[in-house]
């Protein structure tokens, strides 16, 4: 599972690299970016609740772009902060909060009481993925495993809009998510002893 973190790494430096290095000429902060990047996904989670599913897909891709982009520009710039780690995390919580909510929104206007639950359920677990990390690290114990994290759950999540296949990818992210839930348990469990 390690290299698995350090694959998502790479691929992130490389995606990033270039952009991170023009945006960091400019002086904009990285606070900015998450905040950009949290207003893209309040949009989109608009455009969720009002049906607008394409629209919706290519926002939360862009979305996706601003919150690999702010840590980079800190890392790259020096200025990374305490403030901003936690600004970021919270952003991206209610992010996922929000898009979520939309989703089980949309279900309940089509009358969908099954996917209702199951977009409760994943709201729910996506969010005790992020927490079960944050609680670990905040207890001393490294916890980056998982092999379904918040990167892979944005852009399954744009792929569902994008194809119009909602009911389907929410079941997936509800599974894969509960999945990457456990393996965390079962590693801060391990270290713990």
């Amino acid at each position: 599972m390690q290299d698995l973190s350090k694959t998502r790494k790479r691929i992130s430096h490389y995606l990033t690299e270039t952009p991170v290095n023009l945006i960091a000429k400019t002086g904009v902060s990285p606070n900015t970016l998450t905040i950009i990047g949290f207003i893209l996904s309040a949009m989109a989670a608009v455009l969720v609740a009002r049906g607008l599913f394409i629209a919706a897909g290519v926002t939360i891709l862009v979305a996706g772009l601003f919150d690999m982009l702010d840590g980079a520009l800190a890392r790259k710039t020096n200025r990374t902060t305490r403030f901003g780690a936690f600004l970021d995390s919270l952003l991206d919580r209610l992010s996922e909060g929000l898009l979520f909510l939309a989703i089980i929104f949309n279900f309940a206007k089509t009358g969908q009481t099954n996917y209702i639950l199951i977009g409760a359920a994943t709201l729910l677990v996506t969010q005790l993925v992020s927490y079960s990390r944050a609680r670990a690290e905040a207890i001393g114990i490294e916890c980056e495993v998982g092999f379904f994290t918040r990167a892979e759950r944005v852009i399954v999540l744009a792929i569902g809009f994008l194809i119009n296949q909602l009911e389907i990818i929410l079941v997936i992210i509800l599974i894969f998510s509960l999945i990457s839930l456990i393996q965390r348990i079962i590693t801060t469990l391990r270290k713990t002893r």
